[in-house]
């Protein structure tokens, strides 16, 4: 994947891509988590994360790149099918790790707090 396709997907958008992408995160993030769980060795970031862009108090900009990392990743095609285990995840990977490095310290305790109770109360027979 290449560094434009990565800055055209944490592009933070406008407030109508943003809530095109967060209508789309909101659908398809459990169902593409419960499955990526195993596999994606920082789900509990990645579940943070989503929190973090879902909140309001978030900076619009940081909403926008986690936002468009969070839509690539629930999106049911990309690069690499997800169906391909631990490979089919590496894109969403490697996008998600530029999201991260991009918007680095805003993701808060508060986040970590509700993941964490996501992941203990939603994900048990999964994880």
């Amino acid at each position: 994947m290449s560094e434009i396709k990565f800055g055209e997907i944490l592009l933070p958008g406008d407030e109508q891509e943003q809530a095109k992408r967060e209508a789309k995160v909101r659908k398809r993030f459990w169902p593409t988590i419960k499955r990526a769980v195993r596999v994606i060795p920082f789900s509990r970031d990645l579940v943070a994360a989503y929190y973090c862009a879902l909140d309001k108090e978030t900076p619009l900009r940081v909403r926008g790149i986690l936002l468009g990392a969070l839509a690539y990743f629930v999106l049911p095609i990309d690069t690499v099918p997800d169906f391909l285990a631990v490979v089919g995840f590496s894109d969403d990977i490697a996008v998600l790790t530029a999201a991260f490095t991009a918007i680095k310290g805003h993701i808060k305790d508060r986040h970590y707090v509700a993941a964490d109770k996501a992941l203990s109360e939603n994900l048990t027979e999964t994880v």
